[in-house]
């Protein structure tokens, strides 16, 4: 009985230190849209010469696998603030 309580506080005390403040979650968030934005124009700007290189191709056809996570936490993002903002 006792192991199960060190177990129980011990995995209380972990998640607590886990969960961000709103102070990080904020910074986090805006990483992450500066993130998205250099993608989404990288992305953009490298399709003009996507016809002359491999690598270019290559890195446009699997950029999306780091887009649209961002975009899915972007959209997090604006829900959440139009959510607030309506309250």
């Amino acid at each position: 009985m006792i192991a199960i309580n060190i177990m129980i506080s011990i995995i209380s005390v972990t998640t607590s230190n886990i969960t961000p403040t709103t102070g990080q979650a904020m910074i986090y968030g805006i990483i992450a849209v500066i993130t998205l934005v250099i993608f989404l124009g990288l992305r953009e700007v490298l399709e003009a010469d996507e016809n002359k290189s491999k690598r270019i191709k290559a890195f446009i056809s699997e950029s999306d696998i780091v887009i649209i996570p961002l975009l899915i936490v972007f959209a997090g993002i604006l829900i959440y603030k139009i959510i607030t903002t309506l309250k």
